[in-house]
């Protein structure tokens, strides 16, 4: 018999096969019902079916074994893509939506041969049905990894959402007890929680905005007129309170008068500034400088300190990229990875670009902003 005409007439015990592995698919199968557990499985095995039935080329063969069959024109979703996601969102793993692929084809292709003997299965039959699986297989993989992605962003959004009120109340609680002057251990410990707030603050924001990219939004910018000189030099005395042993030195030249999101660029110079403090020379300043001229602004941030080796510079603006060592020159602990990527996304939303170098003298971040196209919002 060939194969396509034993998956139509044995249908319902290959589905009691696929249903009772899924069954074994643990923590997520634990509650689910028969329904729940053969989720379209009829539907993808017929889909095999009539691909069985369908001639193809070589060609078409070989595109669909690697997952790329052409699109259905009369469906938004196969059934394996459908699969995929229903199971992403009932809890399954990646791992486990292979598994029952690959328990599916060794069922199918056992019971199809045991309905053989004593004559031998049709070779072509067991090649299209891997194709066929193979395709089911990818789109299935594809769509689940999309839907585990969608998941992690909406988590990030919800946990970033959820941490600003009771991390306000700490703030605000932190200056309060400051302000009581109830003596150096009250005030001492109060100065603590608002310097720990405020890196947890800047820690959210990057979460947040990193988040924000991974869903296609980009970076907010509003743009007003601002003298970037000024705007910049309150970042950097808010950052010499925060590191009072390090020194941060300034220096501007040229009209710096401009429209501008200062509060973006107070949040790239401070990811930037921070990084330097961070792995830096701590004997030696951190020095930002500010050169404006007709066309565009460009901001330096510069340090003294071990080179970043080349592999590492070519990925440095990546998101989630820390080096070898996550702890910094100052002995700190390292951070969530994002703020040289925060950076490149702020700038970019400027139209503008970000570049690094580093060697055994100096390490400098260069930020270069048009004047007119930096006006533009996004949104």
């Amino acid at each position: 018999m060939r194969l396509a005409d034993f998956i139509s007439r044995d249908i319902e015990p290959i589905l009691e096969q696929w249903e009772a592995f899924a069954g074994t698919l643990l923590p997520a199968a634990a509650n689910m019902e028969s329904l729940g557990l053969r989720d379209h499985a009829e539907q993808i095995l017929h889909a095999v079916e009539k691909d069985l039935r369908t001639s193809q080329t070589r060609e078409a063969q070989h595109e669909k074994s690697l997952g790329n069959a052409p699109a259905l024109n009369d469906a938004t979703e196969t059934a394996a893509q459908t699969h995929a996601l229903l199971r992403a969102r009932a809890g399954f793993s990646i791992n486990q939506l292979a598994a029952e692929y690959r328990a599916l084809r060794a069922s199918v292709l056992r019971l199809w041969m045991d309905d053989c003997e004593p004559e031998a299965p049709d070779l072509n039959d067991i090649i299209r049905f891997n194709e066929a699986i193979d395709q089911a297989l990818a789109e299935s993989v594809t769509f689940f990894s999309a839907q585990a992605e969608q998941n992690r962003n909406l988590l990030l959004g919800m946990l970033g959402h959820d941490m600003r009120n009771p991390l306000q109340a700490v703030q605000v609680t932190a200056s309060y007890l400051a302000a009581l002057n109830a003596g150096e251990r009250v005030s001492g410990a109060a100065a603590r929680l608002i310097r720990s707030g405020a890196r947890i603050q800047a820690l959210l924001d990057d979460l947040t905005d990193f988040n924000r990219t991974k869903l296609g939004m980009g970076i907010n910018v509003m743009p007003t007129s601002i003298d970037l000189a000024d705007v910049l030099a309150d970042e950097l005395d808010e950052l010499r309170a925060i590191h009072p042993h390090r020194q941060i030195e300034l220096q501007a030249s040229g009209n710096s008068q401009g429209l501008w999101d200062g509060r973006r660029l107070q949040q790239l110079v401070g990811n930037l500034v921070t990084n330097a403090i961070k792995y830096g020379a701590q004997d030696k300043p951190v020095r930002v400088t500010v050169t404006c001229d007709a066309t565009h602004v460009r901001i330096e941030v510069s340090n003294c300190g071990p080179a970043i080796d080349g592999a590492m510079l070519t990925r440095i603006f990546d998101p989630l990229t820390r080096g070898p060592e996550h702890y910094g020159t100052d002995g700190s602990a390292g951070s969530l990875g994002l703020g040289l990527y925060i950076a490149s996304e702020i700038a970019k939303a400027h139209h503008g670009a970000i570049e690094a170098r580093s060697d055994e003298v100096e390490t400098s971040f260069s930020v270069s902003l048009p004047r007119v196209d930096g006006t533009e919002t996004r949104s």
